[in-house]
């Protein structure tokens, strides 16, 4: 079995994968930690990542269409020698036939990294790569609260700084939706305490902008409340701002799947109760909260889950405009459902 655990994960990217893996599938609800980790994968293992003929970049519905398509680009040597990698984006077809006629030939030295989104563990592709000893499937859940305190020191370290206690437990409080969210608030943090030494909690107060309270989480919570109005203005405030439509899905997605498990795990709760037990959600989002898991039960969670990864795939493929398109008309049949069902 070659199926990471969460909590191995990063020892194993500060190591580096085993040279004889073929493959290495990265999967999970949060879409900006595994565009992240396929990113450094499929870069790190050549000497310039710029270089088009030494990082191959295929969607991976042209892989459905074409499963030969795969063996061929991991056989073929560059252009100027040295090691190749092939880096498959997200896509919405099956490519387990494309990715089983990679691990049944000889090895080649290519590493292929695969980037998909949150996998049952009985996906053909996820149950492939987690059987066979030349592939490594590396699930990408939200961070927890260790996760994101590491993450926060070794971005600032990298910038020769270092934080507060108190500071990294405010900053670390309005994290953790989405991993690309998250990096953008600790980066313009330490934009603003650029050389100062040490970053306190009125620098973290002064510029890191909540997320839990941010237009992002207005927007999803307007959406998941069926407050429609609220959710069309919060999207047009949302794009003003120049955010990225897929990391707005991806937030929203994620704040569904934890929607969803606090329902189930709640079961027979009032939602009061059940908002009670939400670790890290702030207070002034709490009321919102609640009306949110009472207007949704877990099949109508499961059908809004599926509806914002569709979109996210979507979103990663387009242009930034239809992009937009895409995630606003989800936002609004998220608010519709909502709005019916209350």
């Amino acid at each position: 079995m070659t199926a990471v655990k969460a909590g191995e994960v990063e020892g194993l990217l500060r190591r580096g994968p085993d040279p004889r893996i073929a493959v290495i599938l990265v999967y999970g609800p949060d879409t900006g930690l595994v565009a992240e980790r396929a990113r450094k994968l499929a870069e790190s293992a050549v000497e310039d990542p710029s270089d088009p003929f030494a990082l191959v970049k295929i969607d991976a519905d042209v892989l459905a269409g074409d499963p030969g398509r795969l063996i061929d680009e991991a056989g073929t040597v560059g252009l100027f020698g040295g090691q190749r990698s092939v880096w498959v984006r997200p896509g919405s077809r099956p490519i387990a036939p494309a990715v089983d006629l990679v691990l049944k030939a000889e090895p080649t030295g290519t590493r292929i990294v695969i980037e998909a989104g949150d996998l049952a563990k009985s996906a053909p592709l996820r149950a492939l790569c987690e059987r066979s000893p030349r592939a490594l499937a590396i699930p990408c859940y939200p961070d927890d609260a260790g996760q994101l305190a590491d993450l926060i020191d070794r971005t600032l370290k990298a910038e020769g700084l270092r934080i507060s206690r108190e500071a990294r437990e405010t900053l670390a409080a309005g994290l953790g939706g989405d991993r690309r969210a998250s990096l953008g608030e600790i980066e313009k943090l330490a934009l603003y305490a650029r050389g100062q030494g040490e970053i306190t909690l009125d620098d973290v107060e002064a510029v890191a902008s909540d997320v839990s309270g941010s237009v992002l989480n207005a927007l999803i919570d307007a959406a998941f409340a069926g407050r429609l109005g609220d959710a069309e203005r919060q999207y047009r405030r949302f794009q003003v701002e120049g955010m990225d439509a897929s990391v707005m899905l991806g937030s929203a997605l994620r704040h569904a799947l934890t929607l969803l498990a606090t329902r189930i795990d709640g079961e027979g709760k009032s939602p009061s109760a059940m908002v009670a037990g939400w670790r890290g959600l702030h207070f002034r989002r709490q009321r919102t909260v609640e009306t949110q898991l009472a207007r949704w039960n877990a099949e109508g969670l499961r059908r809004s889950v599926g509806l914002l990864q569709e979109a996210v795939l979507a979103c990663r493929r387009s242009e930034a405009g239809f992009a937009h398109a895409v995630a606003l008309d989800t936002v609004l049949k998220l608010a519709a459902e909502a709005n019916r069902r209350g």
